[in-house]
């Protein structure tokens, strides 16, 4: 089971319990998930930077992930 993902989960946390995400990630604009941003850089954060709505992303995930 994927433990619960929030706006501060940080990107390679999420990746590392459910790397089904990463289609999702890539699609909000995320191309560069394996750099070192992605290992200090909260899905919050990531939102905020690529303009996209946090609550979304993360009903999005959650159906994802499920």
């Amino acid at each position: 089971m994927t433990p619960q993902i929030t706006k501060d989960t940080i990107i390679a946390d999420i990746l590392n319990a459910a790397p089904e995400a990463a289609t999702l990630l890539r699609g909000m604009g995320m191309n560069c998930l394996g750099c070192a941003m992605a290992t200090g850089e909260t899905l919050g954060d990531a939102c905020q930077a690529h303009g996209v709505d946090t609550d979304v992303i993360l009903k999005q995930l959650a159906d994802v992930t499920k």
